[in-house]
Order: C-alpha cells, then structure tokens, then sequence
C-alpha cells in the first residue's frame, strides 16, 4: 500500500476573517494556494467552492475567546515537500506575518499523518490527531516537522538522517 502525508494546521483569528486587520491574510489567500497546488508533491487541499477553507466549521472546540478558528489541511507525497513548500519564497513571507493575523499558541497547532494513497482526509480526523498530539506528543499516529515518522510501509532506516522519538507503549 502507498500512503501520502495528510497536514492541518489551525490558526486562532485575531479579528473577524472580514475585517480590515485580516485584509492582508485574505489577500494572500488566493496567490499562496495557486503557489501550493503549483508546488512539488502537492496532492489536495481542503477548499469550499470559494476556492479556500475559510468558511469551513472545524476545531471550534478550539476557539477560546478568539474571533473564531480556521483551519489549512492538505495532502503531499512527502514531508520534504510539504517542507520545500512551507519555507518558499512564496509562502514564507505570509507566515512570517502569521503573528499579525493569529493568535499565539502554545499548544500544537499542526499536525501531519500518513493516509492511504486514493484517500481524502476528514475535519474530524485532523481535529482527532491535533488533540493527540497535545496530549501525547509525537507519535505515527501524529506527529510534527521537528519529530516525524516515515510511512507505515517504510523501514525507518531506509530514511537516513530522520528523527525518530517512538511512543512507548
């Protein structure tokens, strides 16, 4: 079985998402999707038919006193690529900016998994492995940038060089 690297991170707002603070959030909203779908390894990405997920309710349980919750989820082939993408040129000045537009958190705020190749990941499911990942920290099950896990399918020494913290049991 081939498995892809399903990714949400979650973003707590700082001002209703129409507001003029989030103006610059929202004007980048359309160029840094068209760079993800443009970019290596990109496979899917959560979006309504307005083209981004803005409008989509999950992780309100995750709200506090914020202006509200949205969230990135998507799929790549790899976590390399996901990573060549988030520190490109045509992301990373939006995320530098991040602290303008969302709230501080000092829990996980990401998470990434492996998922069936052919499958699209659920709302549910990312809320399911961000609250693992609070709870239990980096596992196969979810886990982050700084600690993650080769596929199911793949001997963790075929990648050299990985992190690797396994969960005991």
């Amino acid at each position: 079985m081939s498995y892809l690297l399903a990714q949400v991170n979650v973003g707590r707002l700082r001002a209703p998402i129409d507001s003029p603070e989030l103006a610059g959030f929202v004007a980048a909203l359309d160029p840094v999707n068209a760079a993800a779908e443009a970019a290596p390894g990109f496979v899917w990405r959560l979006q309504t038919e307005a083209g981004n997920a803005t409008s989509i309710r999950a992780f309100e349980w995750d709200a506090g006193g914020s202006a509200g919750v949205i969230i990135n989820m998507s799929v790549w082939d790899s976590v390399e690529s996901l990573a060549a993408f988030v520190y490109s040129d045509a992301h990373l000045p939006v995320l530098r900016r991040r602290r303008e537009w969302f709230e501080r958190m000092s829990e996980a705020y990401t998470a990434m998994w492996w998922i069936p190749a052919g499958t699209v990941p659920a709302t549910s499911d990312a809320e399911a492995r961000v609250r693992h990942l609070r709870e239990h920290g980096p596992t196969p099950y979810a886990f982050s940038f700084r600690v993650h896990f080769p596929p199911p399918d793949e001997e963790p020494a075929a990648r050299p060089g990985q992190i690797t913290w396994m969960c005991p049991a």
